[in-house]
């Protein structure tokens, strides 16, 4: 089934994104088979640019190099697709300057809950980057849970056991778009993070 689907903004009222590219996955998914689920930040300002718009994306460029560095012999979104990995954003817009208010990872955490409640078999949660980590903290926290990921740098709490809805949690860092090919030492982590998750996933 598509995502997209179930998935919908009705009102889009957050203040601090581009409605005009509000994406949610439109690809066919056997939801069943998903067993890692990485979330990124927001949808990029171009729709082009998204996980599941071709080979020339800059989302899907720059996930399947963060995979390759990972060890994952992955060409395509949809061999990463065939691993069991689903790409989302936590944020269903692009945004409009360089962060996002806590009032729109709330309002889009709505979006994200109904998003990984599709998913009945999920091993792994990687969450690249703060907007990630603090919609699940959100989503947590609103059904009475405590938060998922504790507070502090991602340097140092990676590697932390941590787990959300049965499966474990990976604090980690964006890995779509631009900034993935400058900070190498990020590119480092995120590669050891996905690494992780893939060898929970297989376990």
């Amino acid at each position: 089934m598509r995502i997209s689907d179930s998935v919908q903004c009705i009102d889009f009222p957050c203040l601090d994104t581009r409605r005009e590219s509000y994406l949610v996955p439109g690809v066919d998914l056997d939801l069943a088979c998903v067993s890692i689920l990485l979330i990124s930040e927001a949808a990029p300002q171009d729709p082009a640019d998204g996980y599941y718009a071709g080979p020339q994306a800059l989302f899907a460029r720059t996930s399947l190099l963060a995979f390759q560095d990972a060890g994952a012999q992955v060409g395509s979104i949809q061999e990463l697709l065939d691993l069991g990995v689903c790409l989302t954003t936590a944020v269903k817009c692009g945004k409009t300057g360089y962060g996002i208010s806590s009032a729109t990872i709330r309002n889009c955490s709505h979006l994200l809950e109904k998003e990984i409640a599709l998913f009945p078999n999920i091993k792994v949660y990687l969450l690249m980057g703060d907007v990630a980590i603090k919609a699940v903290n959100m989503i947590a926290k609103r059904n009475g849970g405590p938060r998922v990921i504790p507070a502090g740098s991602t340097y140092k709490i990676r590697g932390g056991e941590f787990t959300f809805r049965g499966a474990r949690a990976l604090p980690s860092y964006v890995q779509a778009g631009p900034a993935f090919f400058v900070e190498k030492s990020k590119r480092k982590m995120i590669a050891e993070d996905i690494r992780m998750a893939l060898e929970l996933a297989a376990g």
